[in-house]
C-alpha cells in the first residue's frame, strides 16, 4: 500500500492515547485510554470526509474541513448533509455497538481477538466478512453491512493490540489482513518459544530478541479458566482477566490501554488500529462507490421515500393519486436539501406482495409508479401487513412509510411481526385507507354478506389504527377523491430534521388538556389530529386563544381538514403551549417541527461479560424492574438534558428517571420502574446557543416510536450471519419469563419466504431459559448478498405480554474469486503546454479480470475532472477512454469485479515537470488550515521512486532514510489494489488533505 497515505491518517491522529478492550458505553473514555468505539468513530470520521472532498471535487464544488477534533455533526455539515446528523450517528453507533458485541459473544474465540497466535483464524474472519458487507451493500442492505462491519472491525483493531506487530518495528497497517488468501507475515510456530517473564511489573522486554530480530508474528494467549494452560514459551496476553499471565514465562503484551504491559506501546497501536480500520472503510468504499458509501453510513439529504401500495382493481383512483404525488414530490424536492435519499414502492394484493422495488434515481421510480396495473379483487382482504413487513425490513431506519389500501390486512397474524419491526427501526406508518373497509360494492353480496364484512372492517380498520399510533404515524380515513389531497397535506415535509415535541392517543376520546415546549431551533411547526368529532381549542405562550371555529390570527398561519384529518400549522413562537382537544371519539394528536435538536435512545442493561459495562437491549426491556436508557444528544454542542420521563402514550402516567451527564453529548437515565403500557421516551433540556432573550432555551423532544416492556427474554443466537444458498441454517434461540409458567407461542417469521421450520410453543417454568431452533433456508438461486430479516417471537398463554428478538441475516455464496481487475494502458497521448486550459490530454484503458474471475462489474472515476466513456466488449472486456484538460494532469480510476475486489488505476500528465521530491523539514506560512495537532511524527525507510510532486512543505514532521529519484518523464502510471493514492501529490492528494488539517 501507498504508505505516504497510511501516513495521512497517521499524522490526524497524534495525540491519541490508545485503546482498550471496550467495557463501557459508547464514546467513553476509560482510564485515559481509548476503547473501541472511539477508535472506529475517528477513522469513520476521516474516511466520510475524505467521500465528501472527492465528491464534491468532481462536481466542481469547495470542500472545507471543519476544526479538530472531528465530531458526527461537524462531518455531516462538511458534507452538505446536516439534517442527516441523526442517522449518521445511529449509524455509527451501530457499528460501535456491533464491535462492541464481539467482547461479549466471543469472549473465548482466539480468531476474533487475534489471541493465541490464531492471527491467520482471525485474517479469515476479517475477510469472509468484508466479502459480506460488500455483497450486502451491493443489495442495498446497508443495515445489515454495518451491523458486520462492526464485527471485524474489532478483530482487525485488536490484531495491532494483542500481537507484536508494532514491538517488531512496523509504523504501517498490515495491509494483508484485508485480502483473503495473502501472507500476512510469519507467524511463529506452536513449539517456538516467544516470550521470557517480565522483570517484575517491568514487561517492556519480555519479547525474544531473535522473535523481533526475525520479524515473527506471536500473539499473547488468553484465558478466564484459572487452571488453564498454554505453550511452553509462549507470551501471554496480560491484565487483570488472563489467568495465564502468571504462569512461566509470566507478564503479558497487550497494548489495550496505557496501564497495560505494553502499555508505553499503546499510542502506536491505536494510530496503527485507525490507520488500519480507515484503510478497510476505504476498500469498503471503492467497492461500493462514494455515494453508496455515504448512504451506507446514513448521511442523505432527505428521509426515503416510501410507499406500499394495494394493487387490486378498486385502487385505480389511489394509484393515480399516488402517481400525482409521486410527480410533485419529485418535481418539487429534487437538487433541494430535503431530496429523497432513496425511492422505495412495495405492491401488494392476495395472494401477492413485493417485490421491494428501491432506487435513487427520481425518474426510476416515476416509472416504477406509472407500472403499478390495478387488477383483480373484490371484497377480501389483501396482503397488506406482509408488504409493510418487506418496507420495514428494506427502507432505511427512520424512514416514513405510507400505506395505501382499501381492504383490511388478510395476514393479521404479522401484527406483533410488524409492531416488534417498528420498535427496532424507530419508522413512521402512515395508513391511508379509502372508502372505509367493508364499503367495497359487492355486486352478487346479501344483506348477511355486507353485515359480516362491516364488522370485519372495524376490526381491519382497529389494527391499522394501533400500527399508525405504535409508530407515531397517522391512520387517515378519506373518500378516494380526498386522498390526492389528503396525501399531499402529509407529504408536506420529508426533511430529516423533523422531530416530535408531543405525542399522544385517547381510546376511548375524551377531552384532555395537552401542553409542549417549543424552543429557538423549531422551525415549521404543525399539529395533526386524526379522528371524527374532534373539536380543539390552542392558547399560545403570549396567551392567544384560538379554536376550531377561529382558525385565522397570529398563532395560526393555516388550517386543512379532509376526511378524519385536521393540520394546524403554526406561527413558531418560543415557550409554552396549551392544545385543548374536545372529544369523546377517540383520536391521536402529534405536533411535530423542523430542528436540528433532536436525541437518540436505547435501552441499555448490565453486561453479563466478564468485562462488565453495558450491553444494549435490542428488543423490549423486562417489565417488573428498573431500568436504564442511554440518550445521546445530537444538534448541539452547548445543549444539556435535564429531565427524561416514559410516558404512557394514551393515558397521563409518567415515570420520572434520573440524568447522569456521561460526556460528549450522552447521558445515562435510571428509571426504578417501566410503565406497565405502551409508552414514548420524552426528553427536555437546555440550549443555550444563541437563545433570544424571549426564550428560556428550554426545549422538549419525544420519541415518536411507542414502546412496551415485557416479562418475557427472548433470545437467539446471531453469531454466525451468513445464509449459504440451498444450505438449511438452523438458528437457536431461548425464552425466559418472569411471570407464570405455561405453554408459550412461538412464532418465526420472515420478509422473504424463505422456508421456515421451528417449533409452535414451548413449556416454560418462571425464571427457567427453554430453547428452541430455527431452521431457515435460503433457495439456491437467491442471489449473494441478499438480506433476510428474522423474526422469533414468543407469545405467553392467552396472548397478554409478548418479546421478539430480531436477526439480520445475509445471503452468500462461496467466493473463489479473490483477484481484482486489471488495468491495462493501452495509449496515453497529450499535447500540454505551458498554458493548460488550451491543451488536453487523453487515455484509453482495458480492464479486464482475471480467467476464472467473476468478470468487472464497475469501473468509476474516483479523481479527475475530464470525460469518461466505458464499453465492454463481446469478450467481456471493458474499455475506457478519458479525455482531460491539461489543467487536471491526473486520473485515478476504480475497478471492481461483481464480487468486490478492487483495484485503483492510476495515471497523470504532467509537463515540464523537474522538481524532486523535498525531504528536509521548512517551515509553511499563509496556509489557512483546520487545526490539527501533529508532533514528533517519525517515518523511516520509506523509498520513492518516478514521484511527480509539487513543492510542499509541513511542520515538525521528520522523514529518514528517504530515497528519492528525479522524476524524468512527464507521464506516469500505475496501478493498486487499496484504495490510496501512487503518486505523493495525487488520488486522495494525501498532503493536501494534510495542509488543510495540519494546526500549524
Amino acid at each position: 500500500m501507498t504508505k505516504l497515505a497510511v501516513l495521512c491518517f497517521l499524522l490526524l491522529q497524534t495525540g491519541v492515547e490508545g485503546f482498550k478492550i471496550s467495557n463501557i458505553v459508547f464514546n467513553h473514555f476509560n482510564g485515559g485510554s481509548l476503547i473501541h468505539e472511539v477508535i472506529t468513530e475517528r477513522a469513520i470520521l476521516n474516511v466520510t470526509l475524505q467521500v465528501c472532498r472527492a465528491l464534491a471535487l468532481s462536481e466542481g464544488k469547495t470542500f472545507s474541513f471543519p476544526p479538530q477534533p472531528f465530531s458526527a455533526g461537524a462531518v455531516a455539515a462538511a458534507c452538505d448533509a446536516s439534517k442527516s446528523t441523526k442517522s449518521f450517528i445511529d449509524t455509527i453507533e451501530r457499528i460501535q455497538k456491533s464491535n462492541h458485541q464481539v467482547d461479549k459473544d466471543y469472549v473465548l474465540s482466539p480468531s476474533h481477538h487475534c489471541d493465541d497466535e490464531s492471527i491467520a483464524a482471525g485474517q479469515f474472519l476479517i475477510t469472509l466478512g468484508l466479502t459480506a458487507v460488500k455483497a450486502s451493500n451491493k443489495q442495498q442492505n446497508f443495515v445489515l453491512a454495518t451491523s458486520i462491519l462492526g464485527e471485524i472491525l474489532h478483530t482487525l483493531q485488536d490484531f495491532y493490540s494483542h500481537t507484536n506487530w508494532v514491538e517488531i518495528g512496523n509504523t504501517f497497517p498490515n495491509s494483508n489482513l484485508i485480502k483473503t488468501n495473502a501472507d500476512v507475515g510469519k507467524i511463529a510456530d506452536i513449539t517456538r518459544p516467544t516470550c521470557r517473564s517480565c522483570d517484575g511489573k517491568d514487561c517492556r522486554n519480555n519479547i525474544l530478541e531473535d522473535i523481533l530480530k526475525e520479524q515473527i508474528l506471536t500473539s499473547g494467549y488468553f484465558s478466564l479458566n484459572p487452571f488453564s494452560t498454554k505453550p511452553a514459551g509462549k507470551c501471554s496476553h496480560g491484565g487483570s482477566f488472563d489467568r495465564t499471565k502468571g504462569i512461566e514465562p509470566t507478564g503479558g503484551i497487550n497494548k489495550d490501554s496505557i496501564d497495560s504491559e505494553h502499555g508505553h506501546l499503546h499510542n502506536q497501536a491505536a494510530n496503527l488500529a485507525i490507520a488500519a480500520t480507515s484503510e478497510l472503510l476505504e476498500d469498503v468504499r471503492s467497492a461500493a462507490g462514494d455515494k453508496a458509501f455515504l448512504q451506507m453510513m446514513g448521511l442523505f439529504k432527505g428521509r426515503a421515500l416510501c410507499f406500499c401500495v394495494d394493487t387490486t382493481g378498486s385502487m385505480g383512483d389511489d394509484i393515480d393519486a399516488v402517481r400525482t404525488v409521486t410527480s410533485s414530490i419529485i418535481d418539487s424536492k429534487v437538487g433541494t436539501e430535503d431530496e429523497p435519499s432513496i425511492y422505495i414502492l412495495i405492491p401488494f394484493n392476495d395472494p401477492e406482495f413485493g417485490p421491494l422495488l428501491q432506487t435513487t434515481d427520481p425518474e426510476v421510480f416515476k416509472s416504477y409508479i406509472n407500472s403499478l396495473t390495478p387488477n383483480g379483487g373484490g371484497d377480501a382482504p389483501e396482503m397488506s401487513l406482509s408488504g409493510l413487513q418487506l418496507a420495514l425490513t428494506g427502507a432505511p431506519p427512520n424512514s416514513e412509510i405510507f400505506v395505501f389500501t382499501d381492504a383490511a390486512a388478510k395476514d393479521e397474524h404479522l401484527k406483533n411481526t410488524v409492531l416488534a419491526l417498528i420498535e427496532q427501526t424507530k419508522s413512521v406508518v402512515n395508513f391511508m385507507i379509502t372508502d372505509v373497509f367493508g364499503l367495497r360494492r359487492r355486486r352478487q353480496a346479501d344483506n348477511n354478506q355486507q353485515q359480516q364484512s362491516v364488522r370485519m372492517s372495524r376490526a381491519g380498520g382497529q389494527l391499522y389504527r394501533d400500527l399508525a399510533q405504535a409508530s407515531g404515524g397517522q391512520a387517515v380515513e378519506v373518500t378516494k377523491g380526498q386522498l390526492l389531497e389528503a396525501i399531499n397535506i402529509l407529504t408536506e415535509s420529508t426533511s430529516s430534521s423533523l422531530v416530535s415535541l408531543l405525542q399522544a392517543s385517547r381510546n376511548p376520546g375524551k377531552s384532555e388538556n395537552f401542553t409542549f415546549v417549543v424552543d429557538d431551533t423549531v422551525k415549521n411547526l404543525t399539529i395533526y389530529i386524526t379522528g371524527t368529532s374532534v373539536d380543539f381549542s390552542l392558547i399560545s405562550p403570549s396567551g392567544v386563544i384560538q379554536n376550531i371555529a377561529n382558525t385565522t390570527g397570529s398563532s395560526i398561519i393555516s388550517y386543512q381538514s379532509v376526511g378524519n384529518l385536521q393540520t394546524v400549522q403554526l406561527q413558531t413562537e418560543g415557550g409554552l403551549w396549551e392544545l385543548q382537544i374536545l372529544s369523546t371519539s377517540p383520536y391521536s394528536v402529534k405536533v411535530v417541527g423542523e430542528s436540528p435538536i433532536d436525541f437518540l435512545f436505547k435501552f441499555i442493561k448490565e453486561s453479563d461479560s466478564p468485562f462488565g459495562g453495558f450491553d444494549v437491549i435490542d428488543n423490549r426491556p423486562t417489565a417488573g424492574g428498573n431500568a436504564s436508557l442511554l440518550v445521546t444528544l445530537i444538534g448541539s454542542d452547548v445543549a444539556t438534558v435535564s429531565e427524561v420521563m416514559l410516558v404512557e402514550s394514551s393515558g397521563s402516567g409518567q415515570v420520572n428517571g434520573t440524568v447522569e451527564a456521561q460526556g460528549g453529548g450522552t447521558f445515562i437515565i435510571h428509571f426504578d420502574r417501566i410503565p406497565s403500557v405502551e409508552f414514548v421516551v420524552l426528553a427536555k433540556g437546555q440550549n443555550n446557543n444563541g437563545v433570544s432573550r424571549a426564550s428560556s432555551g428550554i426545549f422538549q423532544r419525544q420519541s415518536a416510536t411507542s414502546l412496551r416492556a415485557s416479562g418475557l427474554t427472548v433470545t437467539a443466537d446471531d453469531l454466525d450471519r451468513v445464509l449459504e444458498p440451498g444450505t438449511p441454517r438452523s438458528v437457536s434461540f431461548s425464552v425466559m419469563t418472569t411471570g407464570e409458567g405455561g405453554s408459550f407461542t412461538i412464532r418465526a417469521t420472515n420478509d422473504q419466504g424463505f422456508t421456515l421450520s421451528f417449533p409452535s410453543s414451548l413449556q416454560l417454568d418462571p425464571g427457567v431459559s427453554a430453547n428452541g431452533s430455527v431452521s431457515i433456508t435460503a433457495p439456491a438461486d437467491t442471489p449473494s448478498g441478499t438480506g433476510v430479516t428474522l423474526t422469533i417471537e414468543a407469545v405467553a398463554p392467552g396472548g397478554a405480554d409478548s418479546n421478539y428478538d430480531v436477526l439480520r441475516l445475509t445471503v452468500l455464496s462461496k467466493v473463489t474469486d479473490f483477484t481484482p481487475p486489471v488495468c491495462q494502458l493501452l495509449s496515453l497521448q497529450s499535447n500540454c503546454s505551458d498554458n493548460c486550459s488550451r491543451s488536453t490530454w487523453e487515455l484509453s484503458v482495458q480492464v479486464t479480470d482475471a480467467a476464472n474471475g467473476t468478470d468487472v462489474d464497475s469501473v468509476s472515476l474516483r479523481e479527475g475532472s475530464g470525460t469518461l466513456n466505458i464499453s465492454t466488449a463481446a469478450d467481456k472486456t471493458t474499455l475506457v477512454s478519458y479525455v482531460a484538460s491539461c489543467c487536471s494532469p491526473d486520473v485515478q480510476l476504480v475497478a471492481v469485479d461483481q464480487v468486490g475486489n478492487v483495484e485503483i488505476c492510476s495515471y497523470s500528465v504532467r509537463a515540464n515537470v523537474t522538481q524532486a521530491l523535498t525531504t528536509s523539514p521548512v517551515t509553511t506560512s499563509n496556509v489557512t488550515t483546520s487545526p490539527v495537532t501533529t508532533s514528533n511524527v517519525t517515518t523511516s525507510n520509506v523509498t520513492t521512486s518516478n514521484v511527480t510532486t509539487s513543492p510542499v512543505t509541513t511542520s515538525n514532521v521528520t522523514t529518514s532514510n528517504v530515497t528519492t529519484s528525479p522524476v524524468t518523464t512527464a507521464v506516469t502510471a500505475s496501478s493498486t489494489r487499496v484504495d490510496f493514492s501512487v503518486s505523493l501529490c495525487f488520488g486522495f492528494s494525501v498532503l493536501s488533505f494534510l495542509l488543510h488539517s495540519l494546526r500549524l
